[in-house]
């Protein structure tokens, strides 16, 4: 028989082991060699106890036990519990010009041959295809960025089924025809087309006055409008916002006078709502939320009444950062992890849209544990359908609520953190509270804008992730 001190050692020895897995269970790399360590050591415990002569089938099976338990842990702790988003302009880039610590944070985040090794999305308020962005970062990162990394301002766009075969105006500059039919959009027109059908409208052009007034015109006829999807600013604001006011207060058919302006109009998507962004100029550039702006007060004052958005996309709406959530499952997937998404960061360098949209979300999913919560307690027959519990959150207006349609992987995102690094917009030593206001739909919040760190660049971004992931170890 076994000593009682043999016992405790065995005992004593378990403990230790069964601490330690469950410790490292919640880190998620750099933990080859102490699994190796923690094999070997309890090898050495087994070996021991053999060679006594005592216990022997008992201890190789509970050795057993313990050793699949590790090997177990071992697949399982080395996949990362977190996801990465960056954004691009002011993180990454200027324009088209490298920011230099960003291939450095990259290279912690490859391996060899530039395959990235941790679940990555690229968030932007840009507008471009996703093919065009992701080569692009591909040369700047010197990483494997692929198409299904990204998401521009629109991305969300694609879950928004019910618009695809309406007939709806594209807005917006460069390949907006080819964007939106990689959004899946099936029946589309743009502002030009609309100047050329209906040639008395856009009178703000002096150009198209004269000749109107010289050779005449002909008026085409051209479906009605459906709906108005404003990826991004168009080249000549005040011809876009002439017609565009036009088309909203005509219910799509601007080629007949009005009795009066409806109170509501078709639907309305707007993409990125940055009122500013960080290009090469020393000083930032407007960006679409400054076209909305106009649009905004213009059709108010026309018709006197709000203009109404079925949906705002881009950051910082949580409808984005949802779909972020979304496409980091989705490559982890693709990398193979099977283990859910604990944290969330972004990395951004704009508190009023990136670190804003962040500590938004992290509402969004503080209320949706509370809904699931409540849901689990409704007596059985009261239960809501799961995609409302999931989907529809009651305290945002219909704009940031995601389409109860959406296909989603499953929600598992806990922790949002917002890093803001001094590349772009914002500026070391600059107060939040002193930066200009966001779009109108959104919560006029100051303690929205404060980030969980703030740092030089996204270098220091990724080495403060990576020590925060591996603590402990």
């Amino acid at each position: 028989m076994p000593t009682s001190d043999g016992n405790d050692d065995k005992n004593m020895m378990s403990n230790k082991i069964e601490e330690r897995i469950r410790r490292l269970s919640t880190n998620t790399i750099g933990l080859d060699e102490r699994l190796r360590k923690l094999s070997s050591g309890l090898e050495d415990v087994r070996f021991r106890k053999l060679s006594q002569g005592t216990g022997k089938a008992k201890v190789r099976k509970h050795s057993a036990n313990i050793l699949q338990q590790i090997h177990n842990e071992r697949e399982r702790i080395k996949q990362p519990r977190f996801g990465i988003c960056f954004d691009v302009d002011g993180v990454l880039a200027r324009g088209t010009v490298p920011i230099p610590a960003a291939a450095k944070a990259f290279r912690k985040l490859t391996d060899e041959k530039g395959n990235i090794r941790v679940p990555v999305a690229f968030v932007t308020n840009s507008l471009n295809r996703n093919s065009d962005r992701a080569e692009q970062l591909s040369r700047i990162l010197g990483a494997k960025v692929a198409t299904h990394m990204m998401i521009q301002s629109m991305g969300p766009l694609e879950i928004f089924d019910e618009l695809h075969h309406k007939f709806c105006l594209i807005v917006g500059q460069g390949k907006i025809i080819e964007i939106a039919a990689d959004l899946g959009f099936k029946n589309v027109c743009t502002i030009e087309d609309v100047a050329d059908a209906y040639p008395l409208l856009d009178m703000v052009d002096h150009d198209n006055r004269r000749k109107v007034a010289v050779h005449g015109y002909v008026e085409k006829d051209f479906p009605r409008i459906e709906a108005i999807v404003l990826l991004g600013e168009p080249k000549r604001w005040e011809s876009s916002l002439q017609l565009l006011v036009d088309i909203l207060t005509s219910d799509g058919k601007p080629n007949r006078p009005r009795e009066t302006v409806p109170d509501s109009h078709l639907p309305v998507i707007a993409c990125n709502m940055d009122l500013q962004f960080q290009d090469r100029a020393a000083i930032p550039r407007y960006g679409h939320g400054a076209f909305l702006v106009c649009l905004e007060a213009l059709y108010g004052k026309v018709s006197g009444n709000v203009l109404k958005y079925k949906a705002l996309v881009g950051k910082p709406s949580e409808i984005t950062y949802r779909f972020a959530e979304h496409v980091l499952t989705r490559e982890s997937r693709r990398l193979g992890y099977t283990e859910p998404l604990q944290t969330m960061y972004l990395v951004g360098d704009n508190p009023e849209v990136d670190i804003v949209g962040c500590n938004l979300y992290q509402r969004y999913v503080d209320r949706l544990k509370k809904r699931r919560f409540k849901n689990l307690s409704l007596i059985e027959g009261e239960i809501r359908d799961s995609r409302y519990i999931e989907l529809y959150d009651d305290q945002l207006p219909a704009c940031r609520n995601v389409p109860l349609g959406a296909k989603f992987f499953p929600q598992t995102v806990d922790t949002v953190k917002g890093l803001l690094v001094c590349t772009g917009v914002y500026k070391k030593g600059t107060k939040l509270e002193e930066i200009g206001s966001g779009h109108r739909d959104f919560p006029n919040d100051s303690e929205l804008q404060l980030p969980a760190k703030t740092l030089d660049d996204v270098d220091a971004a990724v080495d403060y992730i990576l020590e925060t992931e591996t603590e402990g170890l």
